[in-house]
């Protein structure tokens, strides 16, 4: 487990097995940005002309790696590049660029600008972040450990290495849980470990199984367990607070793996997809999160979890299911099975009278074609909680965009023979009729947000920034955000 801690000791004084250090573009090569300027003199002013000499000039994301020959302290100096910006996800991204080389390597320190809390808590942050790994599996030679101990340099308090911390390890979780296989993670697995992890941390789990489904109505979730061995499971985690004024509902879907059902996928869209249960991994590692940091805010969470698989048992297309609100739903399409799951979900947290309800989902691939593999769809019955939601992802560094709710497309779910229809037939705008659609079982007067993550939840090229290959954590970050917003209300 790796460890941060905050120090202001010199850079060039500083004991550790790599020293980390923020350059910027100039006019006559990289220069030492805040909180590495005793640097340079340590070098005899020759650092910055050593380092354009490897062509590194401090553009975003840049790293070179020089023996220090006894300079400074520490053995290695890596050189990130901070571009002109300044804000706070350019700083995350570079510390985990960084710590992320460093695999091997026991302990590192960062000299990157640290002037106040929000900016030491960046670094601390990204430096965490950048030093995930998920070597469960490995039988063989491991591949090398990540940084072990990080130690930020920087003068403020030790507050913000613990958010940090918090953030961090919430983030993890859930890179965890989508990391891992669906042999090993199954709807009654994920049940079992929200449970430890309330355990844990205080907050209140009930969990309904597939009996309890099928008796309480909840057609969406049963339909789309139905055929596999492996039966869905509800999840309500709970966190209260006594000085609370606000509540929120988090509804995220959990399809531990989905082939498509009887709609059966194409092979190579199938093996990512244990990635399917990005946002109940991101609802369970959110409510951890916020319970650490004990805010004053109500937060419950709903895991909609079930394995959409084809048998006999399988749900059919054209079959009609009964969702928990009453509203009948016509089935064209079991590979559209994110949004049965979520509609139950939605309906029941209504019942917890929130302020306000957002989904998180995996939903659509048409997410991905229209906003790409990192910046994730924001819809809402309400543009300023849209608004809201998008600020909230932006300040926590996940990317994020609002999308409209063109009324003429709800014409396209019409269903001859029930209330609404699970597909529209056109394919196009297809991450907007999928929000529409989830939009009618909100219950009116309720503000209500959808998040379609389908790209941001797992990451199929390279690692950038502080992301690693795979599963990303993402929008764990905004969800605490949003409770840190609704807590100061």
């Amino acid at each position: 487990m790796t460890t941060v801690r905050l120090n202001s000791a010199d850079p060039v004084s500083v004991d550790t097995d790599a020293l980390i250090v923020g350059f910027r573009p100039g006019q006559d090569g990289p220069r030492p940005a805040t909180g590495a300027e005793s640097l340079d003199a340590a070098f005899g002013g020759n650092l910055a002309t050593s380092l354009s000499s490897l062509g590194f000039s401090g553009k975003p994301g840049e790293l070179a790696k020089l023996p220090t020959f006894g300079a400074v302290q520490a053995p290695v100096l890596v050189a990130v590049g901070l571009g002109d910006s300044s804000d706070h996800e350019s700083l995350r991204r570079a510390a985990g660029a960084a710590v992320r080389s460093l695999a091997g390597t026991a302990r590192a320190a960062l000299a990157l600008p640290s002037d106040d809390d929000a900016q030491a808590e960046a670094v601390a942050l990204g430096a965490l972040l950048g030093a995930y790994g998920f070597d469960r599996y490995r039988t063989g030679e491991a591949p090398k450990a990540p940084v072990s101990e990080i130690t930020v340099l920087s003068g403020r308090g030790e507050s913000a290495a613990e958010r940090a911390g918090v953030l961090a390890e919430s983030v993890s979780l859930v890179r965890d849980l989508v990391n891992t296989p669906p042999s090993d993670l199954w709807p009654a697995k994920f049940a079992e470990i929200a449970e430890q992890e309330g355990a844990k941390h205080g907050l209140t789990v009930e969990v309904l199984d597939e009996k309890q489904l099928k008796d309480g109505g909840y057609g969406g979730l049963v339909g789309v367990g139905q055929g596999s061995v492996n039966p869905p499971r509800l999840v309500r985690v709970a966190y209260s607070h006594p000085d609370a004024a606000k509540t929120l509902a988090f509804v995220g879907k959990g399809i531990t793996f989905d082939s498509g059902g009887l709609s059966l996928k194409p092979a190579a869209a199938m093996d990512w997809m244990k990635s399917d249960m990005g946002g109940a991994g991101a609802v369970l590692g959110a409510l951890v999160g916020i319970a650490r940091l004990g805010l004053p805010v109500n937060v419950v969470g709903y895991l909609c979890l079930a394995e959409n698989l084809p048998s006999g048992t399988a749900q059919r297309p054209s079959d009609v299911i009964h969702s928990y609100s009453g509203k009948t739903v016509e089935v064209l399409d079991t590979d559209a099975e994110g949004r049965l799951v979520l509609m139950d979900g939605i309906a029941r947290a209504a019942e917890d009278d929130p302020d306000l309800i957002v989904d998180i989902a995996t939903l659509t691939g048409a997410q991905i074609v229209a906003l790409g593999w990192r910046t994730a769809g924001v819809m809402a019955n309400d543009d300023a909680v849209r608004e809201l939601v998008v600020e909230a992802a932006t300040a926590a560094g996940e990317g994020a965009w609002g999308m409209p709710l063109p009324e003429e497309l709800r014409k396209g779910l019409d269903s001859p023979v029930a209330d609404i229809a699970n597909l529209h037939p056109e394919r196009f705008g297809g991450m907007l009729t999928a929000a529409i659609f989830l939009k009618e079982f909100v219950p009116d007067g309720v503000r209500w947000a959808h998040i379609d993550m389908a790209g941001p939840a797992y990451n199929k090229g390279e690692p950038y920034g502080y992301t690693p290959k795979g599963g990303t954590g993402a929008i764990t970050r905004t969800l605490i955000g949003l409770a840190e917003r609704h807590a100061s209300i």
